[in-house]
C-alpha cells in the first residue's frame, strides 16, 4: 500500500467518525456557512497579483516536521501582506499536522480566496469545508473515480465554493475533466513515490483547455521556474514547504515574491526595448 492509498483509507475512517460527532446540521449552523466566498479563479487572474497561493503546511508524510512552532494568525497575515494571492490551509492532522481550526483561524483574519487543503472522499467534508470558511476545495484525480469526483464538484458548486482538480499525469486529466471544475492543478510531486519534477507541469501545459485556471503544485523554490510556468500558460502557484522550512515563513515568501517581482519586471523591460 503506497501513502496516497493508506492516507485514503484513513481518512475513509475518519470521516465516519465525524459523521457522528459533528451532524451536517450542525455544520451548517456555522457562522461561515452562509457566508460570502471570494473567488479564487479572480485573484489568481489579477495582473496586480504575484499569482502565488501561499501555503501553510507543519508537516508532510515525506520530511516529517516541517515548523512545529508556526503560528497560523502571524503567518497567513504575513504571507498576504507579501503579495500572495490567495493561502492554502492543510486541515488533515494525521498526516499534515493541520487541523480545522487552522482554517477558521486563517479565515477569521484574511479577506482573499482560502483553499481547503485535504485529501477529499465523502459529500460530508465538502460541507464540512464551507462550515470552515473555504473559498475552495481540492479534489485530487489520483484518490477518486471520475463519477466520484464529478459528484463532489457538483456539491462543492452547489455550496459557492469552487474546485480545484489536481492531477499528475495526462490520463487522470483526460480521465478527470468535468464542467464543475474551475481550476486545474497540475501536482509536481507523485503522491506514491513522493519524487518531485517540475517537467510534469510543462509537459501538461498545453493539454489543460484554456477555459480552466492552471496552477503549478509542489517543488516551486526557484522564482526564475514561475517565470518559465507563466511562459508556459500557468496564473497560479501553489508553494508551501519552501517557506515554512525557514524560521520566518511569512518573511521568505516576501523576499520571494520581491525576487519574482523583479524578474517579471526586468522581462517586460526587456519585451519593451
Amino acid at each position: 500500500m503506497n501513502i496516497l492509498d493508506k492516507i485514503v483509507a484513513f481518512k475513509k475512517s475518519e470521516v465516519e467518525e465525524r459523521k457522528s460527532l459533528y451532524p451536517v446540521k450542525l455544520l451548517e449552523k456555522s457562522l461561515f456557512f452562509d457566508g460570502q466566498t471570494v473567488s479564487m479563479q479572480q485573484y489568481l487572474k489579477d495582473p496586480e497579483k504575484t499569482g502565488i497561493i501561499a501555503e501553510f503546511k507543519r508537516k508532510s508524510p515525506s520530511k516529517g516536521w516541517i515548523n512545529t512552532n508556526a503560528k497560523i494568525e502571524e503567518i497567513t497575515i504575513g504571507y498576504m501582506q507579501a503579495g500572495a494571492s490567495a493561502l492554502s490551509v492543510l486541515t488533515d492532522q494525521e498526516f499534515f499536522g493541520g487541523s480545522d481550526e487552522d482554517l477558521r483561524q486563517a479565515r477569521k483574519f484574511n479577506f482573499c480566496p482560502i483553499l481547503r487543503k485535504d485529501f477529499m472522499v465523502d459529500e460530508y467534508q465538502i460541507i464540512e469545508s464551507r462550515s470552515l470558511g473555504a473559498d475552495c476545495i481540492l479534489l485530487i484525480a489520483a484518490a477518486l473515480d471520475p463519477k466520484h469526483l464529478e459528484d463532489l464538484a457538483k456539491l462543492a458548486k452547489k455550496l459557492g465554493m469552487e474546485v480545484l482538480l489536481e492531477v499528475h499525469d495526462r490520463r487522470e486529466l483526460e480521465e478527470s475533466l468535468n464542467d464543475n471544475i474551475d481550476l486545474v492543478g497540475v501536482n509536481n510531486r507523485n503522491l506514491k513515490t513522493f519524487e518531485v519534477n517540475v517537467e510534469t507541469s510543462l509537459q501538461l501545459a498545453e493539454d489543460i483547455p484554456e477555459k480552466f485556471v492552471k496552477i503549478s503544485e509542489s517543488g516551486l523554490s526557484d522564482p526564475a521556474t514561475l517565470v518559465r510556468l507563466g511562459q508556459a500558460g500557468y496564473d497560479g502557484f501553489l508553494i508551501g514547504e519552501n517557506f515554512m522550512k525557514t524560521i520566518r515563513p511569512h518573511q521568505a515568501a516576501y523576499n520571494f515574491m520581491q525576487q519574482y517581482r523583479k524578474l517579471i519586471s526586468e522581462q517586460y523591460k526587456t519585451k519593451e526595448a
